[in-house]
């Protein structure tokens, strides 16, 4: 028995390893988002200035593990076999709710989801245990959890989301109509107060943050109080020490080493969150595998007795965890942060949502959005009218957009480091006096609604991206409140199937936890790999080769695209194969989303081109209306024939399947001439291009004929009629725009090379 046990703790292990990747992918957007998104300074003194910061704060972390023993349960009402359960359920629900949420790219509070996962498996323990005794679940469960700690939980996501959201956009509000986004000028007087004071809060930050459950914490100074006690009675006198020390030593650096003060601040505040996460969320990752290793240990020590009645009040006292594993698990942390792609997803959301320039939004628009975009603008219609003309031109001005960065970064930021550091500086503070005053915060909660908060200040959130920004962050936000449910339900069903099957079940879910995680890998890395692969957007910097480069790579995979699924698709409606159609189905979403998307990024295209390209910004604009029409007449060609399929309704005639498997080969044959010459560059046999589709077109309207004879001898029925007329419609709207598509692309191509020569 005691083999069994020690192989279900290094289980437990096992996954906590599995944890630190998954979780710390999800978590890195709180510290390194500002970083990454302002480009304060290059990744790898970003990385370098979170990796200590991890290394650090997970040192301090022993103090937190208790939560993971007793916070939310009740221990001594429990046994070794049931605490195991307990343990394996959440930390099996943890690795695949977490690799869920980061193959989506959605940020999560691990802390969250931790606690539910918790209280669901407590919970459903508990009820095995109180019905095999016989007792009332109702009037005894409360013996079992500790419920205050979850409805604090809940309150500490409402509270957060709110406060966090709006001290945000009050602070950056007014920090940008001091600093303005011309912030170069002002920062020379006012640089090194606000460094200063950006700096002390992030001190003030590190402290407050690094004393909670430290070991240092404890020790006497010469006046007989602890170091925590002399820290909490003189804590003005520190803010104000630190203050003026910060505002010195900045402007000695910008003296001596021309040294810029907000990449200071930026850095500083990333080092503090960094810290902070690991000291504060490592417990979320490996407190329950210890907790687990700690009961091994004492069940082991009492000469492993019958584990079905070893109680486990053990664990309701105080455990050291030893350095060396903390050590252990920051070293993990740090190899994921800088090597996970899954974190970099997660990132991408956060600073897709607060960016300030124009790109393609990740969310669409929701109803909510939009009743609150339209009542916003109402009120600051209403408002502008109220206010004196002075008042709204001054404020105004100070919100001028300025480009921050040189126009020939192919690669902007997503904001300023104006920005950047508000956004620490307020999460910093939040999380201090969260901390101080023992509310329950998530950082992950506030990090990204301070970030919306600022962004929302900055006047990100346009009217042309308001309502998908809005609808991206109520996504998120719905993803938190989600997080809860599912790490509830999931664990608590974890933990009573394998209470009531049997612990043999506990290796059934671990496997499939690893079947889980192996497939949203391999998900992932097909998508970076189909992203990879559909690289066409034109760049700035593009030299006009690699512009034909991609420009015919646009126009190969709409010929292809349009050939596939015109050919696939007529033969499998006249099979009547419902799979196949599904399939063809997929390919014209694909082939239509690819064709909207290249449609609605022509703006931004556009103004990639170099001067003196008029004539050839026109011609792809051509392009992509062309590609986008093709799109629509392959759509509109296949839908009918589904749903003609789906609703069983009469297979056309021998005649009618004669003639569409006649023109699709010629069609076929059409395209591939299309592709040889688009392919080539030569444009040489354009005219026999045109000479074809004329032919097909020919061959077009005498299909139509023959349908309306068949009507006529009522060989046919009007369902039948309107989708042979529809098809052959859409046929030859489809062959029109190709031939468009390559005149188009010839001249596109032809002005392109003249430009250049």
């Amino acid at each position: 028995m005691e083999n069994f046990y020690l192989i279900l703790v290094v289980v437990l292990f096992a996954l906590a390893i599995s944890d630190l990747i998954v979780g710390v992918s999800n978590d890195a957007v709180n510290f390194l988002n500002s970083a990454v998104g302002s480009k304060a300074a290059p990744k790898w003194v970003i990385f370098l200035m979170a990796s200590l910061g991890v290394l650090i704060g997970a040192t301090f972390s022993s103090g937190m593990m208790e939560v993971a023993r007793k916070g939310i349960f009740h221990p001594d009402m429990f046994v070794f076999s049931e605490i195991m359960i307990i343990f394996l359920a959440v930390m099996i629900t943890d690795v695949i709710l977490l690799d869920m949420f980061n193959t989506f790219g959605m940020p999560t509070s691990t802390t969250v989801s931790i606690v539910f996962e918790l209280l669901g498996a407590a919970v459903a323990v508990s009820i095995v245990k109180i019905k095999a005794a016989g007792g009332s679940v109702v009037m005894e469960l409360s013996q079992y959890i500790n419920s205050s700690k979850a409805l604090a939980i809940i309150t500490g996501i409402l509270l957060s989301v709110f406060i966090a959201f709006t001290v945000g956009a009050i602070v950056q509000y007014l920090t940008r109509l001091l600093f303005t986004f011309k912030y170069r000028g002002p920062m020379k007087y006012f640089g090194s107060a606000f460094g200063g004071l950006a700096i002390t809060v992030i001190t003030y930050f590190i402290v407050i943050k690094g004393m909670k459950g430290s070991t240092f914490a404890s020790i006497e100074v010469a006046s007989g109080e602890t170091v925590q006690e002399w820290l909490m009675h003189h804590t003005g006198l520190m803010l104000i020490y630190s203050f003026g020390f910060w505002i010195v030593f900045i402007q000695l650096l910008k003296w001596i080493f021309n040294i810029k003060i907000l990449k200071v601040v930026v850095l500083a505040g990333t080092f503090a969150l960094a810290m902070a996460f690991a000291g504060n969320d490592l417990v979320n990752f490996i407190g329950v595998p210890l907790a687990g290793y700690n009961s091994f240990q004492a069940w082991v020590a009492q000469g492993a007795t019958n584990p079905d009645t070893f109680s486990m009040a053990m664990l309701a006292g105080k455990v050291g965890t030893p350095t060396f594993m903390l050590l252990i698990a920051g070293l993990v942390m740090i190899v994921t942060l800088i090597m996970s792609k899954k974190a970099k997803s997660v990132i991408a959301t956060s600073l897709d949502l607060s960016r300030q320039k124009e790109g393609d939004e990740r969310f669409g628009s929701s109803f909510a959005a939009r009743v609150i975009v339209r009542g916003t603008t109402k009120f600051n219609n209403r408002l502008s009218k109220v206010l004196p003309a002075a008042v709204t031109q001054g404020v105004n001005s100070r919100f001028e957009p300025h480009s921050y960065v040189s126009e020939e970064d192919q690669n902007p930021p997503s904001f300023d480091k104006v920005r950047a550091s508000v956004n620490l500086v307020v999460a910093s503070i939040l999380i201090a006096i969260g901390t101080s005053l023992k509310l329950p915060l998530s950082t992950t909660y506030v990090t990204f609604m301070v970030a919306m908060g600022t962004s929302l200040s900055d006047r990100a959130w346009d009217r042309e991206s308001a309502v998908y920004r809005i609808s991206g962050v109520f996504a998120v936000i719905g993803g938190w409140f989600l997080t809860a449910l599912i790490a509830f339900s999931v664990s608590g069903l974890v933990a009573l199937i394998i209470a009531v099957s049997g612990k043999f079940m506990i290796f059934v879910f671990v496997v499939i936890a690893i079947i889980m995680v192996i497939r949203t890998h391999t998900m992932m890395k097909k998508r970076d790999q189909q992203i990879a692969e559909e690289d066409e957007d034109i760049e700035e910097a593009d030299a006009h080769e690699q512009i034909l480069a991609k420009s015919s790579k646009q126009m190969i995979k709409a010929v292809k695209s349009s050939d596939q699924i015109i050919t696939d698709g007529i033969d499998c409606f006249l099979e009547e194969d419902r799979n196949g159609l599904r399939k063809v189905q997929e390919a014209s979403k694909k082939f239509s989303k690819k064709a909207k998307q290249n449609r609605d990024k022509v703006y931004s295209t556009v103004t990639k081109f170099t001067d003196g390209t008029l004539d050839t910004s026109h011609f792809y604009v051509q392009m992509m209306e062309h590609k986008r029409e093709m799109a629509h007449a392959v759509h509109f060609m296949l839908q009918p024939m589904i749903k003609h399929v789906e609703n069983n309704h009469k297979p056309f005639i021998e005649e009618q399947h004669t003639e569409l498997k006649d023109v699709t080969k010629r069609i076929d044959k059409f395209f591939k001439s299309v592709l040889k010459d688009i392919e080539a560059k030569t444009f040489e046999d354009l005219d026999q291009i045109i000479e074809e589709r004329d032919d097909i077109l020919e061959q077009i309207y005498k299909m139509e004929k023959n349908q309306i004879k068949r009507i006529k001898n009522k060989m046919v029925n009007t369902r039948n009629s309107q989708l042979f007329f529809k098809l052959i419609s859409e046929m030859e709207y489809l062959l029109l725009h190709t031939v468009n598509l390559v005149k188009a692309y010839r001249d596109f191509i032809t002005n392109t090379l003249q430009k250049n020569n």
